[in-house]
C-alpha cells in the first residue's frame, strides 16, 4: 500500500525545503497527501488547440502550440518586460512577462514546440498573451487537452514561482508516482451500493480527468466521503450520548404550569408555540436526555416556551437555569420572566459577573438550599461556586456564542445530565442546521403572535435625509421611539466610532426637541446601561446606537429602526436589527440607508430585506452570498467549515442522502464492532486526530 501520509512534501520532485515551507505556511501542506486533497477550484477545457490567425483580443483562455522565434526586453526600471515573439506559421503572437524575468530567461528556448495556454490581448495593434502557462511539447502530458485544473494561490506562493500551473505538475509528480493502490477509506458495501469510484481512481481524475464524466464522478465520491465523515461522527457522538446519559423524568404538568397557563398566560399560544410544547413534553418524558434546538425569528415566543419548559422541571421538583451571552440579554430574559411569573410563589434570580457581595452570597445559598427555583444569568452561572441542589434543565439562548467546553460546564452541576434546550434567533437553514446542530432535535416556531404586523422595509438613498427626518418627525408625534443603528467594524473602529458621534450630533442638532440618548460596546457597563434605561422608560425617543442593540432591548413602543449605511451589514444581521421593532400592535418600519452606488451583492442583500420578513429565506439567501464560514457564529460553533471539495449550499441533497447512509451504519453497528465496517471507525478515528475541528455539539 502506497502510505501519501508519510511521505514528506519536501521530498516530492520539484519542491525542495524552500517551497515546502510555502507550503506549509500558505496552505497547510505537510504531506503528499496534503497535497492531493487540495483540490482544483475550477476546470478549463483545453481540447482545442487555435491557430494564431484566429486569435482576437475578445477571447477567454485559449491555447496555441508554436516556436519561439526569438526574445526581446523593453523598458527600463518597474516597467521592464521581456518579450517572446511565438509563431505557428499563421502568424505571430507575443509572449510578455513583467514580472521573474531573472528566472525565466534561459528557460526557454527557440525553435523548440511549445503549447502556450493565456488570455490574448491587443496592445498597439498586436496581439499579446501575458505571463502565459508554457510547456514543451514532449512534456505536455497532463495538460495537452481535455479539462485544466486550476489551483488557488496566494501572493507569496507567486513570489515562489508556486502559481496554479506550478502546482498543476508538482500534483501531476504525485500522479505519477502513485504506483501502488491508495489504502480505501470507504467500506466495500458502501462503494458498491452507492456506485462510487474507488479513492485512488478519485484523486486521480479530479486533478487531471479524462473527461467531463470522469471528473463528475470523481468529485461526487469525494464529496460523498466528506459529508458522510461530517454526518458519522455528529450521529455516532449523539447515539453514544443517549445510550451513556440518562435523563430525568419530568412525568407530570402540575399545579405550577396549570396557574400560569389558566391566569398568567398573556396571549393565546400560537399553534406553532403549542406543537413546540408538546415536542418538549415528549422527551422530558422519555427517560432519555433531551438535546432540543428551538429555532424562531425575533419576536416569535421562544421566551414562552422556555419558561413553560422550565416550569415543567420545577412541578417535578427540579431547578432551571438560563443562560444568555451578554448582561443586556440576561437582563432582559430576567425582566420578561419575572414580569411574566408576576403573582406566582416562584423565586427568580440574576446572576451575573457584576452581582457581588452579600447579594451574590444570598443566591448562591438559595440555589443550593432549592429555594431559587429558576436562574438566569451569563457565563457566571458556570463559575466553580455555582452549585444546585437539583438542576434539571438549562435554556441557552443563541447558543453559538459559548463554547461546547462552557456548555458542557453545565452539566456538571447535577448528578446526571440535565436536560438542554438550545434557542437561537438566527434561524438556520436546513442543510446547515444538520451540520452545525446534526445530533440535536429541531423545532421550529414559524408563525408570530396574533396582532403582530409585518415590518414595513424600505430602501432610502442617504441623498434623501430630509424627507426621511420628516417620516420620523411624524412617528415621534404619534408617541413612538426611532432607533438609528451605525456600523462598528472591528478593521476601522476609530472610524466608524467617529461617524457615531458625528451621526450622533447630527440628530441631536436635526431633532432640538427630542431626548437622544447614545450607545455602543465600548462604553463602560453602568453608563450604558443608563443611557438603555432612558430609552426603554421612554423618556428618550431616539437611540443612536451599534449593533450592541441586535440582541437584548425590548422596547415595544419603538416603532422604527433606521440602519445607517445599510450596505456593511451582513443579512442576518440586518434581519436581526429589524427585529427589535414590530413589538407592539402599532406599525413598525425599517429603513435601510445606502448611498447611491451599491455592488451587485450588496443590492442583492437589499432587495432580499426590503420583499421578505421571513428569517429561514434571508437565511438561505445568506448562505448562498456568503457561504457557511462567513455566517455569524459558525467559527465559534463546533464545527469547521474548511471542506475540501463539498459545498453545504450546493450538495444540500447529497447531506441530506449521506446522513442517511451514517444514520443506517450507526443503527447497524452502535458499537463499531462488525468487520465490515472497520474501515470506517478506523478513518473517523484519523480524521479526529488530524487539524479538521470534530469537536462535538452539545
Amino acid at each position: 500500500m502506497f502510505d501519501l501520509a508519510a511521505r514528506d512534501i519536501k521530498f516530492l520532485p520539484g519542491v525542495g525545503p524552500q517551497r515546502a515551507s510555502v507550503l506549509n505556511k500558505e496552505l497547510g501542506v505537510y504531506t503528499w497527501q496534503d497535497l492531493l486533497y487540495y483540490f482544483p477550484y475550477k476546470y478549463v477545457d483545453r481540447s482545442r488547440i487555435y491557430t494564431i490567425r484566429e486569435l482576437d483580443g475578445n477571447m477567454p483562455y485559449v491555447q496555441v502550440r508554436g516556436q519561439i522565434l526569438g526574445f526581446e526586453t523593453a523598458g527600463e526600471g518597474r516597467q521592464r518586460r521581456l518579450i517572446a515573439h511565438l509563431s505557428d506559421g499563421t502568424g505571430i503572437v507575443d509572449l510578455i512577462w513583467f514580472q521573474g524575468i531573472k528566472g525565466l530567461v534561459g528557460r526557454y528556448k527557440m525553435h523548440v514546440e511549445y503549447i502556450v495556454f493565456g488570455r490574448p490581448t491587443v496592445y498597439n495593434g498586436r496581439i499579446n498573451i501575458a505571463h502565459p502557462d508554457i510547456d514543451a511539447v514532449a512534456e505536455a502530458k497532463f495538460t495537452s487537452g481535455g479539462l485544466q485544473p486550476f489551483y488557488n494561490t496566494t501572493e507569496k506562493m507567486k513570489r515562489s514561482f508556486l502559481s496554479s500551473h506550478a502546482i498543476e505538475k508538482l500534483m501531476a509528480n504525485v500522479v505519477q508516482q502513485l504506483t501502488g493502490p491508495i489504502p480505501e477509506t470507504l467500506s466495500a458495501s458502501i462503494l458498491a451500493a452507492h456506485h462510487l469510484m474507488p479513492l485512488h481512481e478519485a484523486l486521480a481524475n479530479v486533478h487531471f480527468p479524462g473527461n467531463a464524466e470522469l471528473l463528475r464522478k470523481a468529485q461526487y465520491r469525494l464529496k460523498f466521503e466528506e459529508l458522510f465523515y461530517i454526518q458519522l461522527n455528529i450521529l455516532r457522538y449523539a447515539h453514544d450520548r443517549q445510550r451513556k446519559y440518562r435523563g430525568y423524568v419530568f412525568s407530570r404538568v402540575g399545579e405550577i404550569f396549570n396557574t400560569f397557563y389558566s391566569q398568567n398566560l398573556p396571549f393565546q399560544l400560537t399553534n406553532a408555540q403549542k406543537r413546540v410544547l408538546k415536542e418538549i413534553r415528549r422527551d422530558l418524558g422519555s427517560g432519555r436526555q433531551m438535546n432540543r434546538l428551538l429555532q424562531g425569528d425575533v419576536g416569535s415566543g421562544k421566551t414562552l416556551v422556555a419558561l413553560m419548559t422550565m416550569l415543567m422541571a420545577l412541578d417535578n421538583g427540579f431547578q432551571a437555569c438560563m443562560m444568555a451571552p451578554t448582561e443586556i440579554l440576561a437582563g432582559q430574559h430576567y425582566a420578561t420572566i419575572t414580569e411574566l411569573l408576576a403573582g406566582m410563589d416562584v423565586r427568580v434570580e440574576l446572576l451575573t459577573g457584576s452581582i457581588k457581595g452579600k447579594r451574590r452570597e444570598a443566591i448562591l445559598s438559595g440555589l443550593l438550599s432549592g429555594d431559587v427555583k429558576i436562574l438566569i444569568g451569563t457565563h457566571a452561572v458556570i463559575e466553580d461556586t455555582v452549585n444546585f441542589a437539583s438542576l434539571g434543565l438549562v435554556v441557552i439562548d443563541e447558543q453559538h456564542r459559548f463554547g461546547v467546553a462552557q456548555r458542557a460546564r453545565l452539566w456538571t452541576k447535577s448528578s446526571q445530565p440535565p436536560h438542554v434546550l438550545v434557542m437561537t434567533a438566527t434561524p438556520i437553514p436546513r442543510t446547515l442546521a444538520m451540520t452545525l446542530y446534526g445530533d440535536l432535535d429541531v423545532s421550529v416556531i414559524d408563525e408570530l403572535p396574533p396582532g403582530r404586523k409585518p415590518i414595513v422595509t424600505i430602501h432610502q438613498f442617504d441623498s434623501r435625509r430630509a424627507s426621511l427626518y420628516e417620516s420620523v418627525r411624524k412617528q415621534i408625534a404619534e408617541g413612538h421611539q426611532v432607533y438609528i443603528v451605525y456600523p462598528l467594524i472591528k478593521e476601522s473602529e476609530k472610524i466608524d466610532l467617529k461617524n457615531l458621534e458625528e451621526g450622533y450630533s447630527h440628530v441631536c442638532d436635526a431633532f432640538p426637541d427630542c431626548m437622544v440618548c447614545k450607545v455602543h460596546g465600548k462604553m463602560k457597563p453602568a453608563e450604558k446601561d443608563a443611557q438603555m434605561q432612558l430609552f426603554v422608560t421612554g423618556e428618550a425617543q431616539i437611540m443612536v446606537a451599534t449593533t450592541v442593540i441586535e440582541v437584548g432591548v425590548n422596547v415595544p413602543n419603538a416603532s422604527v429602526m433606521i440602519i445607517e449605511n445599510a450596505d456593511r451589514f451582513g443579512l442576518s444581521q440586518l434581519h436581526q436589527l429589524r427585529g427589535r421593532v414590530g413589538r407592539g400592535a402599532e406599525q413598525s418600519y425599517c429603513i435601510l440607508v445606502t448611498g447611491y452606488k451599491l455592488a451587485e451583492d450588496t443590492r442583492k442583500r437589499i432587495e432580499i430585506m426590503v420583499r421578505t420578513n421571513d428569517g429561514f429565506e434571508i437565511a438561505e439567501a445568506d448562505l448562498k452570498l456568503r457561504g457557511p464560514g462567513d455566517l455569524e457564529g459558525t467559527q465559534q460553533s463546533g464545527v469547521a467549515f474548511d471542506l475540501k471539495i463539498a459545498d453545504i449550499v450546493r450538495d444540500g441533497q447529497l447531506l441530506q442522502y449521506v446522513r442517511e447512509v451514517a444514520q443506517k451504519v450507526v443503527d447497524e453497528d452502535p458499537k463499531g464492532e462488525l468487520p465490515e465496517n472497520e474501515v470506517l471507525w478506523k478513518q473517523l478515528k484519523a480524521l479526529r486526530k488530524t487539524n479538521v475541528n470534530w469537536a462535538a455539539i452539545s
